[in-house]
C-alpha cells in the first residue's frame, strides 16, 4: 500500500518508448545489474542496429503496458509493438518482457519483437526485376537482373549508366534502410548508383525467426518485390559511342552538352568524377571578369615578353616563348604573360563570384537536389580566399588551387553559347528527376558576344586550329596545366626533353584540355576534354577529340 505504481510495468514502457525514439542508452539503462554484466551497452546497441539492418526497419511503434504476468516463476510483461519494415511489410508482435532483480532481464532474442529465446532475426531477400535505363531516344544502354546487368550498346554506355556490384561499407546502411541487405548487387557508380531505389524498385521476400537447429524458420512478415522504374536519360547515342571511341581509353573525360537546353548529350570516362586544374580553359572565366569589371578591353595592347613577375614571382609564358600584342591576340595565343597581371586586378571577391556563377564550389546539377545530396558527386572549386597577389595570378591562368571537370568547362562553353546564360546540366529527362536549378545570368549578352569572338580567334589563328570542324565556326580555348615534375625513373634518372642545340630540360606532367561550342552561327553542341596526363599540350590532343565528336554531332 505504501508503494504506488508497478515498477516493472514502468521499466517496460520506458524500455519500449526509448526504442521507439531508437535510443539505445536509455533502454539499456532499465535492465537489471545481471543483464548489463552479460553485455555492454556497446555491444547491446550494435545488436538492435543490426537487427534494424536485417528486417530493413523504418519505424517502431509502441503501446503502453497494461499490466504483467506470471509465466513460470518469472514476471513478464507484455508490450504490444508494430515495426514498419521496407522490403516485409508491417510486423506486428507482443514483445514479452522480462522483469526480474529491479530492471528488465534481458536476452539476445527481444532485439526483434516474434523472436522466442533461442531464436534469431534472418531475412530472405527477392530482388524486384531491375528496370532499364534509356538514351533520349530510347535506346537502351542497360537492361536486365542486377546480377546479369546487360549493355546492348556494348561498353560505351557504361561511362553513362555505371555498374552494377556490392555496395561498400560506408553505403550499407543507406542501402540496408531501403531494403538492400549486405552484399545485394545494387548500382555503385554512374545512373545506377543515383537512381538504384528507382530502377531496383522494392525488395521483398520473407522476415524469419531462425533457430540454433538449422530449421527453415518461422515466417514473422513477407511481402511481394514491386518492380522498377525506368529512367530516360538525354545521352545522343551517336555522340556517346563518340566521345567514348575519341577518348580512346585514355586517363580523362569528355562531357557534350546541348548548347542551348544544357542538357548532357554524351560522358565518357571521367567527366565530372575527378577534378584537375583547367590551366588556360580558366582564361575564359578570367576574361569574363576582366571585362565586366572593366581591367581590360579587347584593343588593349600588351607587350611582347617570354614571362612576368608577379607578387616578386618570374613566371615564364608555358614555353618560354614570347608573345603579346592585342588582347585578342593574346587570348588566342594563350599568352601567361598578359593574363597573369590581371588576377590582381580583378581581385578576389570579383574572380570568385564569377567562378561561382559559373557554377564552381557547387555539386555539378545533373539531377535533382535530394539523388545530389545522396550521390555527392564531385565540384569544381576555386578557394573562396584565393590568398596573395602571386595566387591570383597563377588562378587567372587556371593553376594553383583551381580544379575543374570537363562537365564543367563544358558548361562554362553553354554559357557562353547561349548569350551568357548558364543552363543545369540534366541528364534525365523525367521532371522530376531533373535539377531544379533555375537559369543564371552569368554576363552580359555584350561579354558573351566578346568572348566567342575571343575563342572564334583561338580555333582560327591560334593555339586551338585543331579544334575546327567542316560544318561550322568553333568558338574554342585550349588549355595546358602543368602537374608537376616527372618522378624519377626506376635506374634513378630523371627524364629530360631533349631539344637539339639547347640543354636538355625536365619533362613534366601535364594535362590537356579544350573547351568549346559550335557552331557560332547556330551554337548546337558545347564540349569539355581532359586528357590527364597527356603527351601534348591541350591544342594537340585535346582539341582534335573536340573535334572528331562535335563534327558527329552535324553529321
Amino acid at each position: 500500500m505504501g508503494v504506488p505504481g508497478s515498477p516493472e510495468k514502468d521499466a517496460a514502457n520506458h524500455f519500449a518508448e526509448a526504442w521507439q525514439h531508437k535510443n539505445f542508452a536509455a533502454m539499456y539503462a532499465e535492465l537489471n545489474d545481471a543483464s548489463r554484466q552479460s553485455i555492454s551497452a556497446k555491444q547491446f546497441a550494435a545488436d538492435y542496429h543490426e537487427a534494424q539492418q536485417v528486417a530493413t526497419e523504418r519505424g517502431v511503434l509502441v503501446e503502453r503496458a497494461k499490466g504483467s504476468t506470471s509465466e513460470g516463476g518469472q514476471t513478464v510483461v507484455p508490450v504490444a509493438v508494430r515495426i514498419k519494415t521496407v522490403a516485409f511489410g508491417m510486423v506486428n508482435e507482443e514483445l514479452e518482457l522480462p522483469w526480474a532483480e529491479g530492471g528488465i532481464a534481458w536476452a539476445p532474442y527481444l532485439v526483434f519483437p516474434g523472436l522466442k529465446p533461442g531464436e534469431k532475426l534472418e531475412a530472405q531477400t527477392e530482388l524486384a526485376p531491375r528496370a532499364s535505363i534509356l538514351a533520349a531516344d530510347g535506346t537502351v544502354l542497360a537492361e536486365g537482373p542486377a546480377d546479369e546487368r546487360e549493355h546492348p550498346m556494348g561498353s560505351a554506355a557504361i561511362d553513362v549508366t555505371g555498374e552494377i556490384g556490392e555496395a561498400s561499407e560506408d553505403d550499407e546502411p543507406r542501402l540496408a534502410r531501403q531494403g538492400f541487405p549486405p552484399e545485394t548487387p545494387v548500382g555503385i557508380s554512374g545512373l545506377e548508383r543515383a537512381f538504384n531505389r528507382r530502377l531496383a524498385g522494392k525488395p521483398g521476400g520473407k522476415l524469419l525467426a531462425v533457430s540454433g537447429k538449422g530449421s527453415g524458420g518461422r515466417v514473422l512478415a513477407e511481402s511481394k518485390p514491386e518492380p522498377g522504374t525506368s529512367v530516360r536519360t538525354t545521352i545522343d547515342p551517336t555522340l556517346q559511342e563518340t566521345a567514348v571511341a575519341a577518348l580512346a581509353g585514355r586517363a580523362g573525360g569528355v562531357a557534350v552538352l546541348d548548347a542551348k537546353t544544357g542538357d548532357v548529350r554524351a560522358l565518357a570516362g571521367q567527366a565530372f568524377s575527378a577534378p584537375q586544374p583547367p590551366g588556360s580553359t580558366f582564361k575564359i572565366l578570367t576574361s569574363v571578369a576582366a571585362l565586366e569589371k572593366g581591367v581590360v578591353k579587347l584593343t588593349d595592347e600588351f607587350e611582347i615578353n617570354d614571362g612576368i613577375n608577379v607578387g616578386g614571382r618570374f613566371i615564364e609564358n608555358a614555353n618560354g616563348e614570347y608573345c603579346g600584342g592585342t588582347f585578342r591576340q593574346a587570348f588566342a595565343e594563350s599568352c601567361n604573360s598578359d593574363f597573369l597581371p590581371l588576377g590582381p586586378k580583378i581581385g578576389n571577391q570579383k574572380m570568385v563570384e564569377t567562378a561561382e556563377k559559373f557554377g564552381f564550389n557547387a555539386p555539378p546539377t545533373l539531377y535533382s537536389p535530394s539523388i545530389t545530396k545522396e550521390v555527392e558527386p564531385a565540384e569544381s572549386t576555386i578557394p573562396t580566399e584565393i590568398g596573395e597577389e602571386v595566387d591570383l595570378a597563377v588562378s587567372a591562368i587556371g593553376q594553383g588551387e583551381v580544379l575543374a571537370t570537363p562537365l564543367q568547362m563544358a558548361s562554362v562553353a553553354q554559357t557562353i553559347a547561349n548569350d551568357g546564360v548558364r543552363m543545369p546540366t540534366s541528364i534525365v529527362a523525367g521532371k522530376k528527376l531533373r535539377p531544379t536549378m533555375k537559369p543564371v545570368r552569368v554576363m552580359t549578352k555584350k561579354t558573351a558576344n566578346e568572348l566567342t569572338e575571343l575563342m572564334v580567334g583561338v580555333v582560327q589563328e591560334g593555339t586551338g586550329t585543331a579544334g575546327a570542324i567542316a560544318a561550322g565556326q568553333v568558338a574554342g580555348k585550349t588549355g595546358t596545366a602543368e602537374l608537376g615534375q616527372v618522378v624519377e625513373s626506376e635506374e634513378g634518372e630523371e627524364p629530360t626533353e631533349e631539344v637539339e642545340g639547347e640543354e636538355a630540360t625536365p619533362q613534366h606532367r601535364k594535362d590537356a584540355w579544350f573547351s568549346a561550342f559550335a557552331t557560332v552561327d547556330k551554337p548546337k553542341l558545347a564540349i569539355g576534354v581532359l586528357l590527364i596526363e597527356a603527351e601534348a599540350a591541350g591544342g594537340e590532343v585535346a582539341a582534335p577529340v573536340a573535334s572528331e565528336v562535335l563534327s558527329a554531332g552535324y553529321e
